[in-house]
């Protein structure tokens, strides 16, 4: 609609955008999507939001769909921000605490939100097998938007992915193959029968357009803010698009006059047995090594290697965020705080915010009265597992 190009988000090489386009021709890293956003702002209007659909496809002019009839949903985005004040009350100071609770979007996790931008692009530029790595929630969501567009979907997931999204992708047509090992493994897999299998691989920030679905987040929480955005926002971070995207939408809404320069801190949550992020974070590096060994029950975290890992972290330091590791114990036994206080079953990768926020309040990166979100990714029930084995 207002796509300009696309752009490498290293080396800043500009790309065609009416054209099926993973990664950059030059450097390999990640794409994103430039708009002309002074003619977006023309008609996307604080004013104008009162009256459009309850779904992300509300920001219709800084989305990359030109056809609407093209746009693949279920009615995903616009999920509640829910004001957490029984669990804040747990916590050692006063503090405005939401909950923005991602597991009511279709397919259970804020994965729908990436998918309906990926596949209605894929179905405007003409794609009819989608094939993608996962350690679950993005497969169903795949599967369940590539149906819904009647495309072939070809899924490649761990052997220990929760059964739940297992049974899910193949009630919903997708081919489904299980793999022993990691998301990496089956990203191997994926990039080298791509071709010859006739695929587009719409693995995480390797095509430019699943980041702008979760980029509406970052939307959405400015618009239920009353566009005055949150002091600090804690992210469980696996590939980090959602934390990406937000942080892109945030410069997008500066442009368009909607918000001032603040920004929020980000705060990058992961797990102790997977934290390639928290580990670059703390000894200073731009890029994450490959975490070995990588095993948590949080399967959405457990990325020992994200493609957009310096784009996390230059958002995380330029925040003045941070990034921490919380146990697997943790983050179970969280889910059951969070549940009894709220009644929010949390992913176990939601979970994760909570011992994190109550690490940065111990040693004062959180103070008295800010306003605080934490970011659950996906519902509770799709991970029985995580809690069979607590």
């Amino acid at each position: 609609m207002n796509v300009t190009h696309l752009e490498c988000a290293l080396c800043g090489l500009r790309h065609e955008a009416r054209t099926l386009q993973n990664l950059c021709v030059e450097c390999g890293k990640p794409l994103l999507v430039r708009y002309d956003l002074s003619e977006a702002a023309k008609h996307l209007t604080q004013e104008s939001l009162k009256t459009r659909v309850p779904s992300l496809w509300r920001y219709a002019e800084v989305l990359p769909v030109e056809r609407p009839e093209n746009v693949v949903s279920f009615g995903e985005g616009w999920t509640p921000l829910i004001k957490a004040e029984r669990l804040a009350s747990t916590l050692p100071l006063r503090l405005d605490l939401h909950i923005k609770d991602e597991g009511q979007n279709p397919t259970q996790s804020f994965k729908a939100r990436g998918m309906t931008a990926a596949i209605s692009m894929a179905k405007e530029l003409g794609v009819q097998k989608l094939a993608v790595p996962s350690a679950g929630n993005a497969a169903g969501a795949m599967a369940a938007y590539a149906a819904r567009a009647g495309m072939e979907a070809h899924i490649f997931m761990p052997s220990d992915t929760p059964e739940a999204n297992v049974v899910e992708c193949r009630q919903t047509g997708a081919y489904v193959t299980l793999i022993d090992g990691l998301i990496t493994d089956c990203g191997k897999i994926v990039a080298e029968r791509k071709d010859a299998e006739g695929w587009f691989d719409v693995s995480t920030l390797k095509e430019p357009y699943r980041v702008e679905g979760k980029k509406t987040m970052g939307y959405e929480l400015a618009e239920q803010l009353n566009f005055r955005l949150p002091d600090v926002i804690l992210y469980p971070t696996g590939g980090g698009t959602g934390l990406i995207g937000m942080w892109k939408s945030f410069d997008e809404m500066e442009s368009m006059g909607w918000i001032d320069s603040r920004r929020p801190r980000m705060v990058s949550v992961q797990s102790e047995t997977c934290a390639p992020i928290v580990r670059a974070f703390e000894s200073g590096e731009r890029f994450a090594d490959e975490f070995e060994n990588a095993a948590t029950v949080a399967s959405g975290l457990r990325v020992p290697k994200a493609i957009g890992d310096f784009l996390i972290l230059d958002a995380v330091r330029a925040s003045g965020g941070t990034a921490l590791a919380v146990s697997d114990e943790e983050l179970v036994a969280a889910v059951g705080e969070i549940g009894a206080a709220e009644g929010i079953f949390t992913a176990p990768e939601g979970a994760a915010c909570l011992p994190a926020l109550r690490r940065l309040l111990d040693n004062g990166s959180v103070s008295e009265g800010e306003t605080v979100v934490m970011f659950n990714t996906g519902a509770g029930v799709k991970y029985l597992e995580a809690f069979s084995k607590a």
